[in-house]
């Protein structure tokens, strides 16, 4: 049997409570189970000592038995000092979504057609400063 170390929702609705659990991995999230390990109340203040509890003899037995616990457990297990804190890293994640990076893309242009303008304006006023004045066109005296 491959065994889980993971959460089971409870609570109703807006209003989540969490078993932490001992389940075979091939049974639903809320379904059976074979050990309450503990408890996670995230409407509880982070502080707070009751938002996890954990009976640790019974996790580190489970973990003794190659139980595998899913990442927000690791992350309970880490605060608890059972495991080491290891460094976990998802640019995938971090990335902005195609709409996103659509927009940067447009704005940039923007920003680019802008300089460009800018530039050529500035040569075209230096080009204007650098010539010669031109002289009016003298009005011809009209001949009487």
């Amino acid at each position: 049997m491959a065994m889980k170390i993971r959460l089971a929702r409870g609570g109703s609705k807006k209003r989540p409570f969490y078993r932490v659990v001992a389940a075979d991995s091939r049974m639903p999230r809320d379904g059976r189970y074979v050990e309450k390990l503990g408890t996670y109340n995230p409407l509880l203040a982070k502080d707070s000592a009751e938002r996890v509890q954990l009976d640790m003899e019974r996790v580190n037995y489970w973990l003794g038995q190659g139980a595998q616990p899913t990442e927000r457990v690791v992350r309970f297990l880490e605060a608890a000092g059972v495991m080491e804190k290891t460094e976990r890293s998802n640019p995938i994640k971090a990335k902005p979504g195609k709409k996103a990076q659509d927009r940067v893309e447009e704005k940039a242009a923007a920003a680019e057609a802008a300089k460009e303008a800018a530039a050529e304006a500035a040569e075209a006023a230096k080009a204007a400063a650098a010539a010669p004045a031109e002289e009016a066109p003298a009005e011809e005296a009209a001949a009487e």
